[in-house]
């Protein structure tokens, strides 16, 4: 089967099923697991160089803060129909983070091939479970994906025993920092889980822009970094935009150096297996304990210091 996976999460789901090799084409952010999807061709790029810009530039390049603009990517449609895929792999949740669905759909009618076009909408950390069995009933594998959903889902019962009876912090997760935006959908389950009470995002919560003012009153005891699509040294680039903010140095967290900058793509933005790991770090970023494998620079790193007053 040739699959073309529009989103870094379906690919991480195709990988965690073990049909890396079954991919066709793939986006150009798709970098999980790296030696698996390096070959694989590439039929998406983007209009604008995040690298270039600041948090700000992108935020009002793709529509501001109703989050609903342009997509930061192109798809290559003759790469794709070249490709012939059976199945593509999309989304219809966010039109910023990925290709449209429209363009996806209206590209995949042009073909002349026999091609299925599959949405993944989820919102709670148990869709992201579910979307693995989803992809693997249309990949023809669908007890080895229930038997890893059963896997994943047994983690988390051990995340939840380890943090068990013990103090929840109050945590304030940033998914961007300028416009500051609270992560919502799958993580205030995954800081609950983890023995956290999330604040300012609710569960499956598709959230909006908030405000330095409501962060200040939630005093928060730990602030988790994470923006979207940013790797942490991307994101400690611009940690001037968080310790500048008036009263920084006075939040519970910033005094008792409870701030944190996360790999937000690898275990907190994308919807998809690896969210199971991103519950095990915070689990160790809350209390200090391992639920998993041990934790890794690259996963978690302590915010940078001091901040300005």
């Amino acid at each position: 089967m040739r699959i073309v996976s529009l989103l870094p999460a379906a690919t991480d789901i195709v990988a965690e099923l073990g049909l890396s090799s079954w991919l066709a084409g793939r986006t150009h952010e798709c970098d999980w697991p790296p030696r698996d999807v390096a070959s694989v061709p590439v039929v998406t790029g983007a209009d604008l160089d995040q690298n270039a810009l600041g948090s700000r530039e992108i935020s009002d390049a793709v529509g501001g803060a109703a989050h609903s603009g342009s997509s930061l990517y192109t798809l290559d449609t003759e790469a794709l129909a070249a490709l012939r895929p059976d199945v593509v792999l999309t989304q219809d949740l966010c039109d910023v983070c990925a290709v449209s669905y429209e363009k996806v759909s209206s590209t995949v009618r042009l073909l002349d091939a026999d091609t299925r076009v599959l949405s993944l909408e989820p919102r709670t950390l148990d869709d992201v479970l579910d979307c693995l069995v989803t992809v693997g009933g249309v990949l023809g594998v669908r007890e080895r994906s229930e038997r890893r959903r059963a896997e994943l889902l047994a983690r988390l019962t051990h995340v939840r025993a380890v943090v068990a009876g013990r103090a929840r912090p109050r945590v304030v997760a940033i998914e961007w920092l300028d416009p500051l935006w609270p992560a919502g959908h799958w993580v205030p389950e995954q800081i609950t889980a983890a023995g956290g009470e999330p604040l300012l995002a609710a569960p499956g919560e598709h959230t909006r822009p908030m405000t330095w003012d409501a962060v200040r009153a939630a005093r928060p005891d730990v602030v988790l970094v994470l923006p979207c699509g940013f790797p942490p040294e991307r994101t400690l680039r611009e940690a001037h935009l968080l310790t500048g903010l008036p009263g920084w140095s006075d939040l519970p967290a910033v005094r008792s150096g409870r701030v944190w900058v996360l790999d937000g793509p690898s275990y907190f933005n994308r919807p998809g297996p690896r969210v199971v790991r991103g519950t095990e770090v915070l689990a160790r970023v809350l209390h200090d304990v391992r639920a998993g494998a041990e934790l890794t620079a690259d996963e978690a790193q302590p915010f940078p210091g001091p901040p300005s007053r």
